[in-house]
């Protein structure tokens, strides 16, 4: 248990922290998911509109400190590899 006031705050902020991340990566799981169901059923302009929505989400995560930028990089160029597939 903290023993300092200050370790308390850490305590109370870091549990607010992990909520609004959480939510944050939660956000960006649901823009990649929608690219990844419209290349799933095929649709190459649903999948561009997709992927132009997710783009930004994942740029907002790695500003954010969500996400590392190498990781955010890696999904982008996976996903857009897949789209130009169709």
């Amino acid at each position: 248990m903290a023993n300092t006031p200050q370790a308390r705050k850490r305590i109370r902020r870091n549990e607010r922290r992990a909520e609004i991340n959480g939510n944050r990566l939660g956000r960006i799981r649901t823009f990649v998911k929608k690219v990844e169901s419209a290349i799933a059923e095929g649709d190459k302009d649903a999948a561009k509109t997709a992927l132009s929505n997710a783009q930004p989400e994942l740029a907002r995560g790695v500003a954010r400190g969500v996400l590392h930028k190498n990781t955010a990089s890696r999904k982008l160029s996976r996903l857009t590899k897949r789209v130009a597939a169709l």
